[in-house]
């Protein structure tokens, strides 16, 4: 904004030498010695790049050790069943092949298993005068579990966390429990190693064919029939129809008599799920899905013979927006539905015939589908399987058969135990540890084997060994949340260590100079290799943590060492990095507070309304300070700038997301309803909105300081203007996709999405980079009116006496935000509407806090690169993201691109999760840049401890939450609340370093040589 009163001049008058002072000026010693200052410059730039690597290095290493402690993947067992090794006696009948069943009688040749993604439980039962789209759409399901109950039941289906589809298909086919860590692969599964269903049924001798999403080929690569398989892409959720579509037309085709040869069909579709991602469960997309379902179903279900089994389950649920990952009610309410044509089902166990009303009613874990299949199929229970056979597929169709109850619950009881006795033997786990689950099976043993002449009916059998299989799960969900307590303590310890060194380099009372870098990066260097060899010795003696680990820990311990060596040997001192000053001690006094909030999950699952008090608070300090300022012009500049970022705080504060655990205490925005995951109409007039004013308000800024001249004019003008405008109809064009607004084929508003979206991401990271790597200072320059107009007459114009050079006073900060705003192009573009609203307002508050922090003479001071960090961190959540995991807003991989692309789809996911922080990370140079002279000297130094700075404040935040995460790791909310926030903040940390090296610094060093080229070197 125009600021007439600015207490610095504006312009520059020159004044152009004599004869002999412009000889001077050509002489040789001072090109010279412009030349030497410019690769003196070069050399400790590149010195410093390498220092805050070393720093990035250092948190990388801390993170992935106390990861490596803290989510634990469990111990995969070897061990595989035989049909010829029941796990325990059965009657001399018993079968004990392929043919006829190998541990039991099999019931069924062959099965067509379903897998609808994302079936939660409630979209499965009929609700009279429901408004909401998902009821009663997908009706077949409860119709036939109801009127044959001999034929079918449908019963709650409950998924272990995490509920990312990956996870649950290792659970559906193996019977083991997930682990948190596993999630890191679900853009990527690995091969399943361990036994499961499916390779004990290749094994039977079965055809195996699968349908629909590809990622049960990376689980099991060569198990099915090439030539009936058809696999397709499952990431795209923007694609509702292509994987269903072909599941369907090569199913259906398999089910007729003359058909191929097949055994087990696994079908998975997607569409539920893609729907509830893009639009989210109360959607008439979700709608119309389900109803294909139903219909699909009605046609299997047509076209079965007698001898195959019919299954159709969700894998997760999804939560009121359509997303799923964590642990809610709604993410692991699934479906399971079983189907035949004979009458082998029932429920005489409980005698309730009736579906259950609500997914809290007769649940069953979805590690029991493995056994019940097994031995459904004939086939052995995979050896790792921990699940429990359903009784309403073994009870029978009219009296309860308890006896039958009983042996297959004793056959998966005994597989349990034998796994239960490889696993302790693995582990080296004491007798005391499944001492009750010891007590119970011995009991449970010795009623089936009838020992001491007792004789107990099958229903306590039954009973003995269901409460056994109980018990074993209880304790091994406990097991599976054991930690490697040395390795977290490792990772804490290298995180706190790098910590101390960001606070001695950002803060020591004597500023540490950028051309102290040689000494530091000597002294790390020769204690770096020290601590290596040092590191592989041991790990070469067999001690823990191994020879990598402890190659690792070596080098970084010795460099840390070299670091605290070099501290001792700088020339100009040592000075402890606590505040010593008012600002200072605010800086402080927030980061703190943050941090120490993580304790409490309360303060993390409000920790969006906290950031707004803080932010607030500084507002009102900033304008308290105004006020003391001794000249009207930097009083009235305070107050306005102060009361400006106080204004656009609270009006950003009106986009929220809310997280579960806020309910109903927030109301959401982001979206068009709670229950929706796209925008509202109305919200289409903010990117527009956005494409008119921001330019407008950057301009008013620029002019302040009679900057816009130059590279100015061009960029805000024209190239900010015109990315805006084409961001705006990329949402448009999103829109009209969404509500068939225009009467074009999907396709073709595909296309037209993606080229828009690849243009304006073109044109602000690559065209944009490279033209703030080219582009000249912001300044115009110009003659006074009297010396204007030289005589006519003669052949040479007279030499003015003096130049007028506009934006002289802020050439450093006017040219380097061209660099700010090409990120916040692309990082507009890659957010819904109202998250690019709040993009554009961070921009606004990026500046008045600039101007706040000139006013009060705070270049120097930690406030600003802290408050930048606390906008980049509030306007995550101003942004539609929350520290979950259902939050992440996969489908922005899919903006510019059609298909999952590495490593361009992740890298787009990143810059719309941590678009804020990213911007406010390249941002951190202009607390110091903002109008300052171009011959400053000292600029290096103090742009690196403004990022340093920066980073320091999300590296507290990062520690905080893992050593919270790592002490509250018994903690009940530890998966859903402290777990998710932890992730998050090493995630934040990471990128914050990669962008302060990259763009911040290696931006700083574009702009002074183009500065220094038209002024020189100071």
């Amino acid at each position: 904004m125009e600021d007439a009163t600015n207490r610095r001049s504006l312009t520059k008058e020159i004044e152009p030498q004599s004869g002999a002072q412009r000889g001077l000026l050509s002489d040789e010693s001072l090109v010279r010695n412009n030349r030497i200052k410019a690769v003196q410059f070069k050399a400790f730039h590149g010195l410093l790049v390498i220092f805050f690597l070393w720093i990035f290095a250092l948190h990388a290493l801390g993170i992935f050790l106390f990861i490596k402690g803290f989510l634990l993947t469990r111990l995969v067992l070897e061990h595989k069943s035989e049909c010829a090794s029941p796990p325990i006696e059965l009657p001399a009948s018993a079968p004990a092949s392929y043919s006829t069943g190998c541990w039991y009688p099999k019931t069924f040749d062959k099965a067509v298993i379903i897998i609808v993604d994302a079936l939660r439980y409630d979209f499965t039962i009929p609700v009279n005068g429901s408004i909401h789209h998902f009821h009663n759409a997908f009706g077949v399901l409860h119709e036939t579990a109801l009127q044959q109950p001999e034929t079918a039941f449908l019963l709650p289906f409950i998924a272990d966390p995490p509920t990312a589809t990956l996870q649950r298909l290792k659970g559906l086919t193996t019977g083991t429990l997930p682990t948190f860590i596993d999630l890191g692969s679900n853009f990527g599964g690995t091969a399943i190693e361990e036994d499961n269903l499916v390779v004990q049924l290749r094994d039977a001798g079965k055809t195996l064919v699968h349908l629909g999403d590809d990622t049960w080929h990376s689980l099991f690569p060569g198990y099915f029939d090439p030539n009936l398989t058809h696999a397709y892409d499952s990431f795209n959720v923007w694609d509702l129809h292509t994987v269903d579509n072909g599941v369907t037309e090569h199913l259906l085709p398999l089910l007729r008599p003359e058909a191929a040869k097949w055994d087990i069909i696994f079908g998975h579709y997607l569409g539920v799920d893609h729907a509830g991602h893009r639009y989210g469960p109360d959607h008439t997309a979700t709608n119309d899905k389900l109803k294909e379902m139903d219909h699909v179903i009605r046609d299997i279900m047509a076209a079965l013979d007698d001898e195959t089994l019919l299954v159709v389950m969700g894998d997760h649920g999804m939560d009121t927006k359509g997303d799923h990952g964590g642990e809610s009610d709604d993410e692991v309410e699934a479906a399971l539905w079983m189907y035949s044509k004979k009458a082998v089902f029932g429920h005489g166990h409980n005698e309730l015939l009736e579906p259950p009303w609500t997914a809290k009613d007769r649940p069953v874990g979805q590690i029991d589908l493995v056994p019940t299949l097994a031995l459904l199929l004939g086939v052995p229970i995979p050896f790792n399987n921990l699940g429990s056979p359903i009784s309403e597929a073994f009870v029978g169709p009219k009296q309860p058969d308890w006896k039958k109850l009983a042996a297959v619950n004793a056959l998966s009881a005994a597989q349990i135990q034998r796994y239960q006795q490889a696993y302790s033997a693995a582990r080296g786990l004491g007798k005391d540890v499944f001492l009750v689950a010891h007590t119970l099976w011995s009991i449970a043993v010795d009623m089936w084997r009838g020992s001491q002449g007792k004789t107990a009916p099958d229903v306590e059998k039954f009973g003995a060994f269901v409460r056994y299989q109980a018990e074993n799960l209880r304790i091994c969900r406990s097991l599976w949340a054991r930690f490697d307590v040395p390795s977290m303590a490792y990772g804490i310890l290298l995180l706190g260590c790098t910590l101390a060194i960001l606070s001695c380099y950002a803060r020591a009372t004597t500023p540490f100079r950028a051309e102290d870098s040689p000494i530091f990066l000597r002294q790390m260097t020769i204690y770096a290799a020290f601590g290596l060899a040092f590191g592989v010795t041991i790990g070469l003696t067999g001690s823990s943590p191994g020879v990598l680990d402890s190659s690792l820990l070596g080098a970084a311990g010795g460099s840390i060492v070299g670091f605290v060596y070099a501290v001792i040997e700088i020339p100009s001192g040592y000075a402890l990095p606590f505040p010593n000053s008012t600002w200072g001690w605010l800086s402080f006094l927030l980061t703190v507070l943050q941090a120490t909030g993580f304790a409490s999950n309360s303060f993390t699952i409000w920790e969006d309304e906290i950031l707004l008090l803080f932010l607030a608070t500084f507002a009102f300090m900033s304008l308290a300070a105004s006020l003391r300022q001794q000249t009207a012009a930097d009083q009235a500049l305070g107050m306005l700038q102060s009361s400006f970022f106080l204004i656009l705080t609270r009006i950003v504060s009106l986009s929220r997301l809310c997280r579960e655990e806020q309910m109903p205490y927030c109301k959401s925005t982001y979206y068009s309803s709670a229950t929706s995951s796209t925008s509202a109409s109305w919200q289409l007039v903010i990117p527009f909105a956005l494409a008119l004013l921001l330019p407008e308000f950057i301009k008013g800024y620029y002019k302040g300081t009679r900057s816009y001249a130059g590279s100015a004019i061009l960029w805000i003008g024209v190239g900010l203007r015109m990315s805006l405008f084409a961001s705006a109809t990329y949402w448009t064009l999103d829109a009209a996709d969404d509500n068939d607004w225009l009467n074009v084929s999907k396709n073709t508003l595909r296309l037209m999405k993606t080229t828009t979206a690849q243009l304006v991401l073109g044109v602000s990271l690559l065209a944009g980079t490279a033209y703030c790597g080219w582009a000249t200072p912001c300044i115009s320059i110009e003659l006074p009116e009297d010396q204007q107009n030289g005589d006519a007459n003669l052949k040479y114009r007279t030499r003015p006496k003096n130049l007028g050079v506009f934006g002289y006073s802020n050439m450093h900060g006017s040219r380097y935000f061209l660099l700010v705003m090409n990120w916040l192009i692309a990082v507009i573009l890659l957010q819904k509407p109202m998250g690019g609203g709040s993009i554009g307002i961070l921009a606004l508050q990026t500046l008045a806090l600039l101007e706040i922090i000139d006013s009060n003479n705070l270049a120097r001071s930690a406030i600003g690169p802290v408050v930048l960090a606390m906008l980049g961190n509030f306007h995550f959540f101003k942004t539609g993201h929350q520290a979950t995991l259902s939050s992440i807003q996969w489908e922005s991989a899919f903006i510019a691109l059609k298909t999952i692309r590495y490593p361009w789809s992740p890298l787009l996911v990143i810059l719309n999760a941590y678009g804020a922080q990213i911007i406010t990370a390249a941002a951190v140079p202009l607390v110091v840049l903002w109008k300052q002279p171009p011959k400053k000297k000292g600029l290096l130094g103090d742009v690196a401890m403004a990022v340093a700075t920066f980073i320091l404040h999300f590296a507290v935040i990062n520690l905080a939450t893992t050593m919270w995460a790592g002490w509250l790791r018994r903690h009940l909310m530890l998966y859903r609340i402290f777990c998710p926030r932890f992730m998050a903040g090493a995630v934040a940390l990471l990128v914050v370093d990669l962008i302060g090296i990259f763009v911040a610094i290696g931006g700083f060093r574009w702009n002074i040589i183009s500065v220094s080229q038209v002024f020189g070197w100071a």
